[in-house]
This record gives structure tokens, sequence and C-alpha cells, in this order.
């Protein structure tokens, strides 16, 4: 029989536990009687309406009535299983656990917590392990100088455990083997190259642990230092794996979460530098994103603990569209959006170690409102001097307009347009109301081009329709296609350059929209492809990559299978022995070929 959790050590874990202390880790709590309340972690809401009561060990939203014990909100806050809540809150209390056949382990029932702790475990030691490279080893040595040139000090290379990854590729399997850990969990936990298991994922690079919002040690970035930067990106970060998923985490939330509850604000920045440069200058409620563009999870991570979001990204094209795409979505959940402009320099890591901590707080504290940010781009893309540009600086600013939750909000941003490009009012709240049709106005006169014959439009494959999918409807299916297929399974050339792009940019850890598109050549279309996908929407992406995955490696299947044909009858004309040796296995090659197609349309 499988083991589980005894009664008597849930409820002793439910006795021990202080439900509003640990609710209120993530949800800011006002007593009222008997009772606690704050504002919904699971729906939007401006006035409280979520209640917990220490009487009952129970907590209840009179909004959108989600409620249950402690354990249920620790399973919808961090995404575990029963036991794993268990678990994580018995750790919290000291309670040893014990199971209903006598055992201290974790229950056989739940194998995915098993393996999840299992990996962080590994995540951890591997961690550790790296940073004694890079603090004690000669090896590390020039990785330890490359950081401290940065002025980073020993305390913040020792809080964020940053290592060092050894240049030799086959080193770290060899070494984890010894430990006895099996070949399929190894293969399996993403530090290996998946076409080569014994060849690790990360090596020679400055290494950054990951950690979740407990601390643990999760997942790794890494940073190339030395070598030819053309055939190695700049990051390397771990993909999506069974305990980490990186839309659901944020770099440093472990260190800033306590900053960020007692500031009521939030830095979101660019990346480990960046994020590690503001945590030294004693600015240490700043996270980052994990090499994708800002999501509504991550949103949502800070969203109960803060009033103003600051958002610090690059200031070149990718780094304002990230900009802009933060400022809707941190708007659409209501809260205040604030932009730093650093003027010091070109990020957060660079005025630190040229400015020091003083300047790089007084950019911050300088910050603008979103909305006087967002104008001033737009002044700047189009300037006030023809119609027409007023028009197209209008439905651009319509877009944030349209994510403010206030209709006082709504009117006053509207004026400010109408004060920026002396505009009446009464003709943009029209063109507001009608945008969609000045949009398609527009469209019209920026494509007309396409009815003359020169620029004709680019015909949308299945092949490229399955990979622009994978990314715009959710950027993991493009993880789940790069692990199945190769740009070398695609006929399309279109969908092939497409494909490379994300390749390129999951690489160098800014797998994000803006990213993407920075890398579309306008010449051929794909730009404008890629801009139409993100308006469009599939309630069954996921099932819809799957079945182009499938269609995809079939056509490639066959197409390798011709090539086999053809080689296949040159050998049967000819006499030489090698050949007669090389047809046999020719043979056999097409028959596997053959086998595999067949399965793949069952």
């Amino acid at each position: 029989m499988a083991s589980s959790i005894t009664q008597e050590s849930i409820e002793e874990v439910s006795r021990k536990v202080d439900i509003v202390r640990v609710i209120g880790e993530y949800v800011p709590l006002t007593q009222r009687g008997n009772d606690w309340w704050g504002c919904c972690p699971f729906h939007h809401e401006k006035s409280p309406s979520f209640s917990v009561s220490v009487e009952k060990r129970f907590y209840y939203c009179f909004g959108c009535h989600a409620g249950g014990s402690v354990f249920h909100f620790i399973m919808e806050m961090e995404k575990l299983s029963f036991p794993e809540a268990v678990e994580f809150l018995a750790k919290r209390a000291g309670v040893q656990l014990h199971y209903t056949d006598g055992g201290q382990a974790l229950p056989k029932e739940d194998q995915s917590a098993k393996l999840k702790s299992e990996y962080k475990d590994l995540y951890g030691r591997v961690a550790t392990m790296f940073h004694y490279m890079l603090t004690e080893t000669e090896a590390g040595r020039f990785a330890l100088d490359y950081v401290t040139k940065r002025g980073l000090s020993a305390e913040i290379i020792e809080k964020f455990k940053l290592g060092y990854s050894p240049a030799d590729r086959t080193w770290l399997r060899k070494f984890l083997s010894k430990k006895n850990y099996s070949e399929s969990f190894l293969d399996n936990s993403g530090l290996f190259s998946k076409k080569y298991p014994e060849t690790a994922f990360f090596s020679d690079r400055l290494m950054f642990p990951i950690f979740d919002r407990k601390g643990d040690v999760v997942a790794m970035g890494g940073r190339f230092l030395r070598g030819n930067a053309d055939k190695s990106p700049k990051y390397l970060n771990s993909g999506d794996l069974i305990h980490y998923k990186k839309g659901s985490t944020l770099y440093a939330f472990n260190f800033a979460k306590q900053a960020i509850r007692e500031q009521k604000k939030v830095i979101f920045c660019e990346g480990y530098m960046d994020c590690i440069a503001y945590h030294q200058c004693g600015i240490s409620y700043a996270v980052a994103p994990l090499g994708t563009a800002l999501t509504e999870d991550q949103i949502r991570m800070v969203k109960p603990f803060v009033e103003t979001v600051l958002l610090s990204f690059d200031s070149d094209g990718a780094g304002q569209s990230a900009t802009k795409r933060a400022i809707l979505l941190c708007r659409r959940q209501d809260l205040t959006v604030k932009v730093i402009r650093l003027s010091g320099g070109k990020d957060p890591a660079e005025i630190m170690l040229n400015y020091g901590a003083e300047t790089l707080t007084n950019e911050v504290n300088a910050a603008i409102l979103d909305n006087d940010y967002l104008l001033s781009r737009l002044l700047e893309a189009y300037p006030n001097t023809t119609p027409e540009n007023k028009s197209k600086a209008a439905l651009a600013f319509f877009a944030y307009v349209d994510s403010l939750q206030s209709d006082v909000q709504k009117e006053a941003c509207l004026e400010q347009l109408c004060q920026a490009y002396n505009i009446d009012m009464e003709a943009v709240k029209r063109d507001y109301i009608n945008r969609g049709q000045v949009s398609l106005r527009l469209r019209n006169v920026n494509t007309a081009q396409d009815n003359d014959g020169s620029a004709p439009k680019l015909k949308i494959t299945a092949e490229l329709r399955a990979v622009l999918t994978a990314v715009t409807e959710n950027v993991s299916l493009f993880q789940k296609m790069r692990q199945e297929i190769s740009v070398d399974d695609f006929e399309d050339p279109h969908a092939k350059k497409m494909f490379t792009i994300m390749e390129e940019c999951c690489e160098s850890g800014a797998f994000s929209v803006s990213s993407i598109l920075d890398r579309c050549n306008d010449a051929d279309g794909l730009r404008d492809i890629v801009l139409q996908s993100f308006q469009e929407y599939s309630a069954h992406a996921e099932q819809s990559v799957e079945d182009s995955i499938r269609l995809i490696k079939r056509n490639a299947l066959k197409r390798r299978r011709t090539e086999v044909q053809e080689r296949i009858g040159r050998m049967e004309r000819s006499t030489l022995p090698e050949d007669k040796a090389q047809l046999a296995k020719l043979l056999a090659q097409k028959m596997d070929m053959d086998k595999q197609i067949a399965l793949s349309k069952e």
C-alpha cells in the first residue's frame, strides 16, 4: 500500500502554523475585530473582500468565493500538490511528518513532489560547486576578476552565489555520475545537452543561480566571457523544468520580497547584472524576468504588496518595446507605473561602476510616469508636423488609454495627448471611440503598395503558422517545439528563417516579442506577419502546435526518405563493392523511415 501523510501530522501542522502570518506574506492584511482582511490575490479588486479567520483557520473571499485552509492557499499560490503544501508548511513550523507506513520520507504516491525535491537538491549542490570554482580555484580566476572589475563586492558574490562552470564540458557529468545519480535523472535535469547527454549545457561561463521564492536553487543562467563571441550566445538560460517555470519566477525575488513589502514598490529590470547592481546599491526591491518578456504571472507575484511598479529596461529598441509592453500589462492590473530613464550610462551596472550608488539612487527617484514617457517617445517617432503623424500617434496612445482602469485617468490622458499634439479633444474622443475604423484606414494607407504589385504579401504556410503560434500564444510552446524539431526539418524558407530568429533569441536570453521583431527584416514581410499574429487568438494553440510538430516531422522524414531513395537508385546501378555495402545500410534506413512515417499517421 502506498504511504501517505498521517491525518495526525496534517492536523499538527494546521495547529502550529500561523495562518495570518503565512497568508500575510502574500497578501497585506488588516485586523478588523477577530478577523483579518485584505484584497483577494485570486481576482482583481480595489476594496478588500478577502478575510482570514484565526479561529476557524480558514480564508474566504466574498468576491470570487475562493476559500479553504492554509494548505489550499499555499497550493494555489505556490502551485503545489496537497502533500507538497503540507511538506512546505511542516518545514516552516518545525513539524516532523509521519506517514501511514511509519516512514518519514516523501510519500510514494506523490512521485512528482519527490522528483521536484530531488532536482532542487541537485541544483543546490551544483550551484555550491560552481561557486567554489569561481571563488577558490585558478580556473575561475578570470571570471572572478570580471565580476570584481564590474564592481561587485565579495558579500554580493556570496549572497547571490555567483559561480563558474568549468570549460571541460564532460567534467560535470563524470562528477555527478560518481554521486550515484541515475542516467535518466541527469538526462532530464536541464544541465546537459539533449543531443549529447555527456556534454554540459553550461561551460566556461559566469553562472547565476536562479532561486525560487523560498530561496532554493531551481535553475541557472550563464554569461559568456571569453572565446568567439560570434559563435556563443551572450547568455544561456535553463528552460522550463519539472520544478521550474521561468514565466512564473522572478530573479532575486527571494532577496527582494521583504523590501518590496516595506517599500510598496518594485523595480523590474533587464537581467542578472542589472538586478544585482541595484541590490549592491541598497535598492533591494529590484527583480528581473528570466530571459523572456515580463509575464502576467510575474506581475501577480508582486501585485499584493506594491502600489507602484518601476521599469528599468535597456534604452535600445528591444528594451523600449519591452517597456511599452510591461506598461500595458501592469496598468491592466491597476498598478501605477513609472519608467527609470538612465542618463548616466546604458544600464544600472554601468552607472554603479562609473558613478556609484548615489547616482543610481537619484536615477530611480527621478523616474517619470508612464504616460509622460510614452508621449515623449511618440513625439520622437511622430513629430507634431503632419495630420497623419497626429493620427498615428493618437492611435498608438489609445492602446495605453485602454489599459487604464479609471475613466478619470483615461480622460486626463486624452487631454494630455491633445496638448502634446495641439489637437481638438472632441476629435480625439471620436477617434478613440471609433479606433477600430481609424486603425483600418491607416493600415490601408500603409499597405497601398500591396495593391500595385510592388510588394506582394507573404504567403503563410502551415509551417510558418506553426512557428508563429508557438511564440505568440505561449512562449513555452516554442521551447516544446525546439525540443522536438530542428531548423533542418522545415521546407518553407520563411518558416526556417522565423525558427532561426526565435532560436537566436532563445539562446541569447532575450526571448521576447520585441527581440524577435528587431531581428525580422521589413523587406520580406516577416515583421508584419509577426505583428498580425499577436492580434489573433487561438483557443487551441497548444494542440495546434503539437499537430504542427507531428506534420513538420513527418514531412521532413518524407523528404529525407526521398533523398535516401535517390541514393539507393544510384547505388543499385553501381558495381563497386563499397557501394554494395552502402546500399544495404541505405535500404535499412529506408525501412526504418517507412516504419516511422506509418506510425506518425496513427
